[in-house]
């Protein structure tokens, strides 16, 4: 399965060449709320070695709750969020759902909550996997 998308204005694409993603779900987490500019981010985490990404990206980067730098990469053309990239993690990179081509993201199923402990109390959506904070 290749999972594929890009950001608003195309000029970033990427590729995921997976059987099938490791984790489909919600992050609930302050930093994804405030860069998506909604109650949680609907993420699809993949090997990051299965990952190809062309354009012009931007990175930023802050201390996630490990401690390491959690990086997030944006189109530097239309500032559409395309992944968050953790350095806790280097095995995976965690690709923003709504970023994949239609007809792919139409097929997700999110089955796992990450990061409830910062829930909205208002979000009403309860699956099936809810961790406070990261699996492990």
């Amino acid at each position: 399965m290749v999972l594929s998308g890009h950001c608003l204005c195309k000029s970033v694409t990427y590729k995921a060449d997976v059987d099938k993603p490791l984790l489909v779900g919600y992050d609930h987490c302050d930093d994804c709320q405030r860069q998506s500019g909604s109650t949680y981010s609907l993420v699809v985490v993949v090997p990051k070695d299965k990952v190809t990404i062309e354009g012009p990206l931007k990175k930023w980067g802050a201390p996630g709750s490990s401690g390491k730098t959690v990086w997030r990469l944006f189109c530097s053309e239309c500032g559409s969020p395309i992944a968050h990239d953790p350095d806790a993690a280097p095995e995976i990179i965690a690709l923003k759902g709504g970023t994949l081509d239609t007809e792919l993201k139409k097929k997700l199923t999110p089955d796992t909550e990450i990061w409830t402990v910062s829930k909205l109390p208002f979000c009403q959506e309860h699956l099936a996997h809810p961790f406070e904070h990261m699996p492990q």
